[in-house]
């Protein structure tokens, strides 16, 4: 099927391709040592289990004697469950000015609060427009208020610092 991964790994057979006249047996009991591929595919049948390579660098190669169906299912189940740990971190944005009514300051801290439980990182854009850039400790004092106010959940990052006509600042969750 295209688009579908080939398993690079050889198994039972597909050992006949490999160079060297001689192998090392590993099995769940430890090691069995060195034999030739014709023994230890004989030996692995035996048991009803498959010579798989687990070391083709090595000298001699390394091969295992396994249930291979098994091992590549136990394999993708831990696969499945290290992704399902994983969490992604965003930069959520939240845009103030620094003459900001009571209400909307409330609100847009109420959402610093969420993405940051959420465990988001968040950017605090302080913009400053006209003659609001002469009063720069304005929009210090509101982005101070704010982390004063978010102590409890949150820790700067990045300290406040000018960018062109605004200000930037960025919280972490603790």
């Amino acid at each position: 099927m295209p688009g579908r991964d080939v398993d690079p790994t050889r198994i039972n057979n597909q050992l006949r391709l490999i160079k060297a006249k001689q192998i090392r047996v590993v099995a769940d009991e430890g090691q069995l040592g060195i034999m030739d591929i014709e023994a230890a595919l004989k030996l692995a049948g035996e048991r009803d289990l498959d010579l798989v390579e687990v070391s083709p660098d090595a000298d001699p190669p390394v091969c295992k004697i396994m249930d291979y169906r098994k091992f590549k299912f136990d394999n993708s189940k831990k696969l499945q469950k290290s992704r399902k740990k994983q969490t992604t971190q965003t930069l959520k944005e939240i845009r103030l000015r620094p003459l900001i009514d009571t209400h909307d300051y409330e609100f847009k801290k109420r959402s610093a609060r969420k993405f940051i439980e959420h465990g988001d990182k968040i950017k605090i854009t302080m913009r400053f427009k006209g003659r609001e850039l002469s009063r720069q400790d304005l929009g210090a004092n509101v982005l101070n208020r704010l982390v004063m106010e978010l102590a409890d959940i949150a820790k700067v990052e990045t300290q406040p610092k000018m960018e062109g006509r605004q200000m930037i600042m960025i919280l972490m969750a603790l």
